[in-house]
């Protein structure tokens, strides 16, 4: 799965209790983010339980199905369909308190006399802890913090104590609240359901527009001597490397060298605390074909030279296209850039990737008439110019940075060596 990934939603189930399964085939199937994968079989046998229903949320180990092999005894081919029901109903209570959890809103926060760390913070929000309940937690941590195992153990007792009568009703009552709005459409109108995909990327929007404070600033970036110079030496490239070298990997470099320059750009905010990265991950927003859009990363972004670069964006972006990206693929970005100009948009204003606090949307680049300053003077030439839109949150990036920032990617980008040798 990649260790970065830590859980996984099960979007179906390839076989059924009873069905024979062969070592290395398909079982069922689960969603992380915007990536699908199948997961296979370790074994040869038969399938005898199933431990999720599909759109169960399943951490990283947890054993989701009991495979039958040859040479286990048949008492416990027999045992297992008797103790069925009894984990169906454990697994369906644990189910039932994490969804109760989810619609509770959780803020918690720290104060003078009690510290909580983002991660203890981010378990209390998940699992519906209130400021109250995580104030009267004994710690165990230094200072008496309340560490990840004290809160966890908590919850474990929680969950295993008898729940109040209100609880058990909560369920009953949110479909009621959650109630979908009638859908009003004419004879004529034809109606599409949102894809899976396409309503995480919704949720995730949503929440970012809501979460952050987005402030945008804009540049225009003359890129006259990298549209030269590539003209000049991407059919030997392509030669030599069986690579097409496109625009993409030289503004990659540009803005991995400025993430580098400017630190603070290359952060995440969690709560009221700020996480300052040791590697810049760079995020590359790459369109699907049926409209949905999925980021994978390019990771350690300012230690790849140009060729490098060139083989990672290529192989990501194919990848992306033919839905072979992996989960630990889309994890881990620092820093998210997206190239609005493939659609011909000379600007845009993109939402942040959370918890990244900034995203950079490349323009179409355009032939158009500016004024060249020389030592003889300024005259009017035709150059290749393009816009940088940087959005940003404004909880934690001023103008100041937030506009020195893109302005290094400018400059990057014009004070290119037109004698480089790749």
């Amino acid at each position: 799965m990649g260790e970065s990934v830590a859980e996984a939603t099960i979007t179906s189930w390839l076989k059924e209790v009873g069905d024979t399964i062969e070592a290395d085939e398909a079982v069922l199937e689960i969603a992380t983010d915007k990536v699908d994968s199948e997961v296979p079989s370790e074994v040869t046998g038969v399938l005898v339980e199933k431990l999720f229903d599909v759109d169960d949320v399943v951490q990283v180990g947890q054993v989701i199905a009991v495979i039958e092999t040859e040479g286990q005894g048949a008492a416990d081919t027999v045992a297992a369909p008797k103790a069925e029901p009894a984990k169906q109903e454990a697994v369906a209570q644990v189910a039932q308190t994490v969804e109760t959890a989810k619609e509770v809103a959780t803020s918690v926060s720290s104060s003078e006399d009690r510290f909580y760390s983002p991660l203890v913070k981010n378990i209390a929000k998940k699992e519906g802890i209130t400021q109250a309940e995580l104030d009267a937690l004994s710690g165990t941590g230094k200072d008496g913090r309340v560490t990840k195992h004290d809160i966890l153990a908590h919850l474990e007792s929680r969950s295993s104590a008898p729940q109040p009568a209100k609880t058990a009703e909560t369920p009953k009552e949110a479909p009621a609240k959650s109630a979908a709005a009638p859908i009003i459409a004419s004879g004529d109108d034809e109606i599409i359901e949102m894809t899976r995909m396409g309503k995480i990327i919704a949720h995730h929007m949503v929440e970012s527009v809501q979460t952050s404070a987005h402030v945008q600033s804009f540049i225009e970036a003359d890129v006259t001597k990298i549209w030269n110079w590539r003209k000049k030496v991407k059919d030997g490239f392509a030669k030599r490397e069986g690579e097409n070298l496109t625009f993409t990997p030289i503004f990659m470099e540009a803005i991995a060298k400025a993430l580098r320059d400017f630190p603070m750009m290359n952060i995440s905010l969690q709560g009221d605390t700020i996480v300052k990265k040791k590697h810049i991950n760079l995020g590359m927003a790459a369109a699907l074909g049926d409209g949905n859009l999925i980021v994978p990363v390019i990771k350690d972004a300012d230690q790849l030279n140009l060729v490098g670069m060139t083989k990672k964006v290529n192989d990501l972006a194919n990848r992306a296209r033919l839905n072979q990206l992996k989960p630990d693929d889309i994890q881990g970005g620092t820093y998210t850039v997206t190239n609005v100009g493939t659609f011909g948009s000379i600007m845009g204003t993109p939402i942040i990737n959370q918890p990244q606090v900034g995203i950079l949307a490349l323009g179409a680049i355009r032939k158009v008439p500016a004024v060249v300053e020389t030592p003889e003077g300024d005259f009017i030439g035709i150059r290749y110019k393009m816009f940088l839109s940087h959005s940003y949150d404004h909880r934690v990036v001023n103008g100041a940075l937030g506009g020195q920032f893109v302005k290094a990617v400018k400059d990057y980008l014009e004070a290119w060596d037109s004698n480089r040798e790749i």
